[in-house]
C-alpha cells in the first residue's frame, strides 16, 4: 500500500512539475504576428526553411528549420528549382523562436514570392520539425567589411554556414559545405556588401560549396 501511494505522489509531483515548466513560458508578443516569408533549400532528402529576415518587427529575425516532409513532389520542386520561397498564412514568429513543433499553412512559388514569383503550390501543409538556428538583431553591430558566419552542425561533415546580418548596408547568405576542412567562419570583405562570388571564394578550401540563398536588396 505504501509503495502505491508513494507511486501517486510520485505523479502527482512529475505533473506538478511539468505544468510549472509550461507557466514559465512568458506569453507570446503579439508584435511578431505577421507574414513571415521563407526560402527552401534543401540537403539530399532533408528540406529545410530559412525566414527571410529583416531590420524592423516582426521579421528581425535570423531562424533556420529543419521540416518533415513527407510530399516528393515538394522535395522534387525545392531540389531543382533555383530559389523557391513560401508565403505562409499569418502567424506569430515567437513559436518557432522558441523551438515548437508545428504545421504551417503556405502557397509555396518558384521564385521570390514578392518579387513576380510563380506559384507552384496552393495552401499547402508544411511541418516544421526542428529549430536549428536562431539570432534577433538585439546585438546586431555595425556595418563593416568584417564578415562573421554562424555554422549549424547537420550530419556527418555536412555544415550550413548563415552570415551574420550586420546594420545596413549589410546582406543575407547561406551556403552548405560538405567535407569541411579548414574553414574560417571570419573573414575580411572588399566592401561591406561584396559580390557573391567574392564570398564563394572565401570559402574556397572548405570542400564541396552549395549557395542556398543571397539577397542583398533587404538590407540597404
Amino acid at each position: 500500500m505504501k509503495k502505491v501511494l508513494f507511486c501517486i505522489l510520485f505523479l502527482l509531483t512529475r505533473v506538478s512539475f511539468a505544468e510549472d515548466e509550461v507557466k514559465k513560458l512568458p506569453p507570446l508578443d503579439p508584435g511578431y504576428m505577421g507574414v513571415h516569408g521563407m526560402v527552401l533549400v534543401n540537403q539530399g532528402s532533408s528540406i529545410y526553411a530559412s525566414h527571410l529576415p529583416l531590420y524592423k518587427k516582426p521579421h528581425n529575425v535570423q531562424l533556420l528549420y529543419k521540416l518533415d516532409n513527407n510530399d516528393l513532389s515538394v522535395l522534387q520542386t525545392v531540389r531543382d528549382g533555383q530559389l523557391i520561397t513560401i508565403k505562409p498564412k499569418p502567424f506569430n514568429l515567437q513559436r518557432l523562436m522558441r523551438g515548437e513543433k508545428m504545421d504551417i499553412q503556405a502557397d509555396l512559388y518558384a521564385g521570390h514570392f514578392e518579387r513576380g514569383g510563380m506559384l507552384v503550390y496552393e495552401n499547402i501543409i508544411l511541418s516544421f520539425d526542428q529549430l536549428l538556428y536562431v539570432r534577433t538583431f538585439d546585438d546586431i553591430k555595425p556595418s563593416s567589411t568584417k564578415q562573421e558566419y554562424d555554422v549549424v552542425s547537420l550530419k556527418q561533415n555536412y555544415k550550413i554556414y548563415i552570415h551574420r546580418i550586420q546594420q545596413a548596408p549589410s546582406f543575407d547568405h547561406i551556403l552548405a559545405i560538405d567535407l569541411e576542412a579548414g574553414c574560417l567562419g571570419r573573414f575580411s570583405t572588399s566592401s561591406t556588401v561584396p559580390k557573391e562570388t567574392e564570398l564563394l571564394y572565401k570559402f574556397l578550401n572548405c570542400g564541396t560549396i552549395k549557395p542556398l540563398y543571397f539577397e542583398t536588396e533587404d538590407f540597404q
